[in-house]
C-alpha cells in the first residue's frame, strides 16, 4: 500500500496527543482518589463510572479519527489490469531439433500445445503475430486480435532444416514496424511491442546474435527468450544420432542485452508455465487503485461505534 498524499500522516500525532491526553486525565483522576482516604465517602460523593467500558468507547472513537485521518492521506494498491493496446510476436523455432523426443512428446508437438496456451492468456486487444523460423524466418501471421488465425497458424506449422535466431528477431521486428505504420497513432504514442522467441539449439546460419540485440535496442523492443530442451536431447538424422543440446547463453544474452526475461524449460509443463508467466507480464500492467472511500467507511464506522458505546454505558457523548 502507497500513499498518494502522505503528508496528511503527520495529522496522526495530534490522533496521539489526544489519547496521551486521555491517559494523563485517567492518571489524575486515580491520584485525586488515592488522596481521599474515606474511600466509602467518595463512593456517595463521586458517580459510578462505567469502568473499563469507558476506555473502550474512547479507544473506538481514537481509532476512528486515526483511520480517518489515513484516508486522507490517499491510500492506494497496485491492481493488475489488461493492456488496451499492446503488439507481441511469437518467434518460434521450427528446425529439425524440435523433433527431439526428450520431451514428451516430443518437443514440436509440446511447443504447439504450449504456444496455444500463450494465446488464451493474451488478453483479447492485444495485437498477436507469428513468425518461425528454421534456415530462414517467415511471419505466418501479422499482428492481429483474431485468436483463430494464430492458433490455426500453430498448428500448420512445418519442420524445416537449420536455424536462425538472428534472423528470426529482425523478421519479427519488421512484422512490428508494418503494423506500427498502419496505425493511427503519433510516433510518441505507439503501443508497446514485444517480441517472445522460442528456440531449442544453436543458431547456425543468418545474422549473428548481437546484429539482432542492436536492432532490437535500436527499435526499443525488448526481446523475451525461452530456451526449450535438455542437454540429452538427440536427433536421428539417417541412421546417425546427432545430440541438438539447447544454447542457453545465447538466448539469456539476447533477453538481458534488450531488457526482455529469459526462461528455460525441459518439459511441456515447464514451458506451458512459462508462457503463462510470460502472457501475464506482458498482457498486465500494475496501477494504482484508490482505496480511501474504504478507509472512510472504517474510520465513520470506529467512530460511531465508540459514540454508541459511550452513551450506552456511560449516559454521555463521550
Amino acid at each position: 500500500m502507497t500513499f498518494q498524499s502522505p503528508w496528511w500522516l503527520l495529522a496522526l500525532i495530534a490522533v496521539v496527543a489526544l489519547a496521551g491526553f486521555y491517559v494523563l486525565l485517567q492518571l489524575r483522576r486515580a491520584r485525586y482518589a488515592a488522596r481521599f482516604t474515606n474511600v466509602a465517602l467518595l463512593g456517595s460523593l463521586v458517580p459510578k463510572r462505567a469502568g473499563w467500558r469507558r476506555h473502550v468507547a474512547f479507544g473506538l472513537v481514537c481509532l476512528g479519527l486515526g483511520v480517518l485521518v489515513v484516508s486522507l492521506a490517499a491510500p492506494s494498491t497496485e491492481i493488475r489490469v489488461p493492456r488496451e493496446r499492446a503488439t507481441v510476436i511469437m518467434a518460434v523455432d521450427v528446425s529439425l531439433s524440435m523433433q527431439a523426443t526428450d520431451i514428451e512428446p516430443d518437443r514440436f508437438s509440446a511447443m504447439q500445445v504450449a504456444a496455444k496456451e500463450f494465446v488464451k492468456v493474451l488478453p483479447a486487444r492485444i495485437n498477436l503475430g507469428l513468425v518461425s523460423f528454421a534456415g530462414t524466418a517467415s511471419t505466418l501471421v501479422t499482428p492481429t486480435t483474431d485468436r483463430d488465425e494464430v492458433r490455426t497458424a500453430i498448428d500448420n506449422l512445418q519442420l524445416a532444416e537449420a536455424t536462425a535466431i538472428g534472423d528470426a528477431v529482425f523478421t519479427s521486428l519488421t512484422a512490428i514496424t508494418n503494423f506500427q505504420a498502419t496505425l493511427d497513432s503519433a510516433a510518441e504514442d505507439l503501443p508497446p511491442a514485444r517480441i517472445v522467441l522460442l528456440s531449442d539449439g544453436y543458431s547456425t546460419v543468418g545474422r549473428e546474435a548481437t546484429q539482432a540485440v542492436d536492432a532490437a535496442n535500436a527499435a526499443q523492443v525488448p526481446v523475451s527468450t525461452i530456451a526449450f530442451g535438455t542437454d540429452y536431447g538427440t536427433l536421428d538424422l539417417n541412421g546417425e544420432t546427432v545430440p541438438v543440446p539447447v544454447d542457453r547463453s545465447t538466448l539469456e544474452q539476447i533477453a538481458d542485452d534488450t531488457g526482455g526475461s529469459y526462461s528455460e524449460a525441459a518439459t511441456a509443463q515447464e514451458l506451458e508455465e512459462v508462457y503463462e508467466d510470460l502472457g501475464s507480464q506482458i498482457g498486465y500492467t500494475s496501477e494504482p487503485h484508490d482505496i480511501s472511500p474504504w478507509f472512510v467507511r472504517g474510520g465513520l464506522l470506529f467512530a460511531f461505534l465508540g459514540i454508541v458505546a459511550s452513551l450506552l454505558w456511560t449516559n454521555r457523548l463521550l
